[in-house]
């Protein structure tokens, strides 16, 4: 069979769709909870795609601040709240609370 425009076309449309289709098809969702002042767990195994969910059991307010600007932050959780990031990124992003700058944590994500 012949190469023509459309083929082209179409193949550089379908080849990214179906790799980012199997990239949700194999996405995972973790859960941090923040209990006693500390994130449990303290490092995690992600991959891109993947959902983190941030759970605050402890009646102070928490966040889950990535140290590096821009990749992730769930903002304020009081007691109870929950917050969900999506993973896009690869290597090791330490996080933090921001009222409590003492708790910390890591994702890596491969």
């Amino acid at each position: 069979m012949p190469i023509t425009r459309r083929s082209l076309l179409t193949a550089s449309i379908a080849a990214p769709l179906a790799a980012a289709l199997a990239t949700r098809a194999r996405a995972a969702t973790h859960t941090v909870m923040i209990r006693n002042f500390a994130y449990i767990p303290a490092s995690l195994n992600v991959a891109p795609g993947d959902t983190v969910t941030f759970t605050n059991a402890d009646r102070a307010p928490h966040t889950a601040t990535s140290s590096q600007d821009g990749v992730f932050d769930t903002g304020r959780l009081n007691q109870g709240q929950s917050a969900t990031v999506t993973i896009g990124f690869t290597g090791t992003a330490q996080y933090f609370c921001k009222v409590h700058p003492r708790m910390r944590a890591s994702l890596t994500s491969a």
